[in-house]
Order: structure tokens, then C-alpha cells, then sequence
């Protein structure tokens, strides 16, 4: 055996507080083809870390299934490095989030992340609209009628004039997440009605994000989806303020939290 010198530096390192100046937890099903790539684009950088968990999800999408996600939220959340602070947790299932509600996730992640802003496709697309104006909408969902009928009584609860709501009849996410782009924009064109303000996508499965822009300029309105979304919201939270029209009118918008 080879006779290796092994010695002790003179000093300990020094250590920064933080490998990066702000860090996002990601919590996202373990079915989620889109969520995870929509936020390294989106999201992370050199100074904004994105960090993922996953949890246990099984098809079909149902609000029976949906719900059944609720008791995994907290210990999901502990996992997202452990006993550190995080600047915003995002849970990543909007139509979960309608079933479950807003504040039950944000008590869930918060039991394991003390203080620590939580958002939903949800509450952030509730945000995007008014932040955008829009107080008629038109909605697409790849949702059955079932799952989407929640969602519809969630918006109009919230005081938005829903115009048309269609949806595409699917129940695996992982379908969702192999819409081809093109009709992606073909369906957010039928589904938009003249009379609403904006257009919403709903599902962070469907990779709807990277066509905004292309639809914004098919319709003339704005639109907002549940990933591009919830990447303004946590982008504004980390106090990054720059106005990104490229990637859709939303990204030029301020964010209010609550």
C-alpha cells in the first residue's frame, strides 16, 4: 500500500452564511414532469436557489386523490434543508390546492417552516389577475368537469366574473405534462372569450409557461399559469423586481403578497 501523507489545513474555512442569498423550497407530486424544469428556468440563478422535495401522488386526478395529499405536506416541508429558514415554500398542485384550500397548506407548511411565506398556483393567480387588472377571466383547465368544477366556484368566490371555463377532460397528470405546446396555444385561443380581461392556464403539470407569450399575442390579453405564476410571486418575495415582458405581461407586474 502506497504510503499518503494525510495532514490538517492550518486553519478551519471560513463559511459563508449562505451558499446563495435567498433560498425557495419547491414541494411538488411525485408524478411532476414540469414544475421542477419551469422553475430551474424560471426561478434559479446565482443568487436564488431552488430546492425540491416530492411527494407521494397516484392518478387519477379526482378531489378524493387530491385531498389524499394533505397529511404529507409538513414532513415534506421538514425535509427542505433541515432546520434552515427558507425565503418562500411553494406548494405545486393547483387544483390540490382549491380542495385542500390555501390555509390549510399554508398551516401545514409553516408547521414545519415557521413564518415562512407559502404559495399556491392558487393564491398566486389570484395575485397575477389583479395585479393585471383582470376582473373577467376566461379559464382552460386539462382537468374533467369534476376536478375543474371546484376551481370554477374558487375564482367566482373571489369575486371574478368567469366568462368561459373549459376544460379537457383528462385525469393523469402525467398526460398533462405531454400536451404538445402547439395545442397548448390552439386550446388557450378556443377557451378565451373577447368579453374577458385575462386568460387562465390552470395545472403546473401542463407546460404552459413557456407559450404565454405566444398566446398573449394570439388573444391580445394577458394570461397567466399556475407555473408562471407562482415563479413571479417567489421572484417578487426574493426581492427581484426586474420586469421580464419576454416571458409575458405578468413578469412586468409587482407582487402583493397576501
Amino acid at each position: 500500500m502506497t504510503n499518503i501523507s494525510i495532514g490538517t489545513a492550518s486553519r478551519e474555512p471560513k463559511l459563508d452564511d449562505r451558499p446563495l442569498a435567498r433560498r425557495v423550497g419547491l414541494i411538488i407530486l411525485a408524478t411532476d414532469h414540469t414544475t421542477e424544469v419551469d422553475f430551474q428556468r424560471l426561478v434559479a440563478s446565482e443568487r436564488i436557489g431552488v430546492y425540491v422535495t416530492r411527494i407521494p401522488y397516484a392518478n387519477p386526478v379526482t378531489p378524493e386523490n387530491l385531498m389524499k395529499m394533505q397529511p404529507s405536506l409538513t414532513a415534506a416541508a421538514e425535509l427542505i434543508l433541515p432546520d434552515e429558514s427558507l425565503d418562500a415554500v411553494i406548494y405545486s398542485c393547483t387544483s390540490a390546492s382549491v380542495v385542500i384550500s390555501d390555509a390549510r397548506i399554508e398551516a401545514a407548511v409553516q408547521a414545519a417552516k415557521p413564518g415562512v411565506p407559502v404559495v399556491t398556483p392558487t393564491a398566486a393567480a389570484v395575485q397575477g389577475l389583479k395585479a393585471l387588472g383582470a376582473k373577467r377571466i376566461s379559464v382552460l383547465t386539462p382537468y374533467t368537469v369534476e376536478t375543474s368544477r371546484p376551481m370554477a366556484e374558487y375564482f367566482a368566490g373571489l369575486g371574478f366574473e368567469i366568462d368561459r371555463f373549459t376544460c379537457l377532460g383528462l385525469s393523469d397528470d402525467r398526460d398533462m405534462a405531454r400536451i404538445s405546446h402547439d395545442d397548448i396555444a390552439a386550446f388557450a385561443k378556443e377557451a378565451m372569450s373577447t368579453e374577458s380581461d385575462a386568460l387562465f392556464i390552470s395545472c403546473t403539470a401542463v407546460r404552459a409557461a413557456e407559450v404565454v407569450p405566444r398566446i398573449e399575442k394570439a388573444i391580445g390579453k394577458p394570461v397567466v399559469s399556475s407555473n408562471l405564476a407562482t415563479a413571479w410571486a417567489c421572484l417578487r418575495i426574493c426581492g427581484d423586481t426586474a420586469s421580464l415582458p419576454e416571458l409575458g405581461q405578468l413578469m412586468t407586474k409587482p407582487y402583493r403578497e397576501g
